[in-house]
């Protein structure tokens, strides 16, 4: 693609984005095109063809930072008509080659984008991207992804790619060679993941978060708890005497592994309260009410309310 072709093409409005637009945004709308405009849907119509893979480009610029502020501060300077050759050897105000420290706008978005400057010779074929889900815990743990796709109407293909370890829901993983075919060779594969949320576990970071319910009983006069981790094992954490609600337990080196980084288990405590009681319990209650009768859990409240 020449870099023309680049500075001139308005990615936001490819994508029907606002230029403000947050990265969350902007994924959550890539998808829902991409997965109207994916070639196994629109087959046999070059334009809708044509405009996957325009809204493929939007997305893989305006995804990276980097590669965004760079295309917005190139556009930018495009829009004031600042592309223009110096004049007389000056230096006029606004001019691209100023900006940039030199060299025309074909070299200085080849270097920007990975080569978006005029090609010559055989070229490689397309970079196709696709989507797949996987489960909370094969993000955490890795796996491997056995994928059919066909491209350009050809025989449908087995394609495998491993999973690293701790990736996070958006990230994209490259198949090197698995994309079209073309002179120089075939383009790549880029898959995006989409991670399915677990009913217990979530994480920040490398570290797995969890809301763990215990008893009035428990919170009160403390206890040992079996927690439940990916990996299927169980710790025990302690709860000291008087725990109150929303108090957050940390068990070290049980969360993520990524690289020489492993994030910790971090359990958030849940004090249930229940919805009837009868018989000796409630008598009990009442009693232990009577007992401590004399403590006013709202006597700092009043007096902050009277400030």
């Amino acid at each position: 693609m020449a870099a023309k072709d680049l500075y001139e093409k308005d990615f936001y409005a490819i994508l029907g984005v606002d230029k403000k637009a947050g990265g969350d945004e902007i994924k959550k709308k890539y998808r829902s095109l991409a997965r109207e405009l994916h070639p196994d849907k629109t087959k046999g119509d070059s334009a809708l063809e044509e405009k996957f893979k325009a809204v493929s480009e939007a997305y893989d610029i305006l995804s990276d930072s980097k590669k965004r502020a760079e295309y917005d501060e190139a556009r930018s300077l495009f829009e004031r008509g600042g592309f223009r050759a110096p004049m007389g050897g000056g230096s006029g105000g606004g001019d691209f080659s100023d900006l940039f420290g030199g060299g025309s706008p074909n070299d200085i978005f080849a270097n920007l984008f990975g080569g978006g400057g005029v090609r010559r010779g055989p070229r490689k074929g397309q970079d196709l991207q696709t989507e797949s889900t996987i489960t909370f815990k094969e993000s955490v743990f890795g796996t491997t992804l056995e994928l059919k796709l066909s491209t350009d109407g050809g025989k449908p293909q087995t394609i495998t790619a491993r999973v690293p370890a701790g990736v996070n829901d958006g990230a994209k993983i490259r198949v090197k060679g698995k994309g079209a075919p073309g002179e120089a060779g075939p383009g790549d594969l880029f898959i995006l993941l989409s991670v399915k949320p677990h009913p217990i576990f979530s994480r920040k970071a490398e570290n797995i978060h969890l809301t763990l319910p215990v008893t009035f009983v428990e919170a009160t006069l403390g206890a040992d708890i079996k927690v439940p981790t990916l990996d299927g094992e169980e710790v025990t954490v302690r709860l000291a005497p008087g725990t109150p609600n929303g108090r957050t337990l940390r068990v070290k080196g049980r969360g993520i592994k990524k690289g020489s980084i492993t994030g910790d288990l971090l359990a958030t405590i849940e004090v249930q309260v229940p919805q009837k009681i009868e018989g000796e319990a409630s008598e009990a209650l009442k009693k232990f009410a009577e007992a401590t009768s004399s403590h006013d859990v709202r006597l700092e409240f009043r007096a902050k309310a009277s400030q």
